[in-house]
C-alpha cells in the first residue's frame, strides 16, 4: 500500500452490474484479479441509475444497473495490471480510467 500523503493512482472501471465473465459477474472477476496480483485495494459500488456512450439509461433492479470498480495502488503497478484485465475490459465493453491521486490518512492517536 502506498504510504499516506504520497502520490498513487486509481483505476476506475465502469460497467453494467449484470455483465458476466465466464458465468461470474465481471466486477467480481476484476476484484479477484486485483487481489491475486497483490494490489493495495479494490471496491465495487453499485449505482441506482446512469447512462453511457450508447445513450442507454440503466436503472438498478435485480442485479442490473451501473457499477464501478475502483482499484488503488501505485501507478506503475496499476499500469502493469491493465494487460491482465484487458480480456475482461474488451469483452464486456467496460470503460476504464486511470488517474493520479494523493493518499490521505488522518493521524491516529497513540
Amino acid at each position: 500500500m502506498p504510504a499516506p500523503d504520497t502520490l498513487a493512482a486509481r483505476l476506475t472501471v465502469h460497467l453494467d452490474a449484470a455483465t458476466l465473465w465466464h458465468h461470474r459477474p465481471a466486477y467480481a472477476e476484476l476484484v479477484h484479479r486485483a487481489h491475486r496480483e497483490g494490489l493495495a485495494g479494490a471496491s465495487v459500488f453499485h449505482g441506482i441509475t446512469g447512462f453511457g456512450t450508447r445513450a442507454h439509461r440503466a436503472s438498478h433492479h435485480a442485479g442490473h444497473g451501473p457499477c464501478v470498480v475502483i482499484i488503488v495502488d501505485e501507478e506503475r503497478r496499476l499500469r502493469a495490471f491493465l494487460p491482465h484485465v484487458a480480456d475482461v475490459l474488451c469483452a464486456t465493453a467496460a470503460i476504464a480510467t486511470l488517474d493520479r491521486i494523493r493518499i490521505h490518512a488522518p493521524d491516529r492517536p497513540g
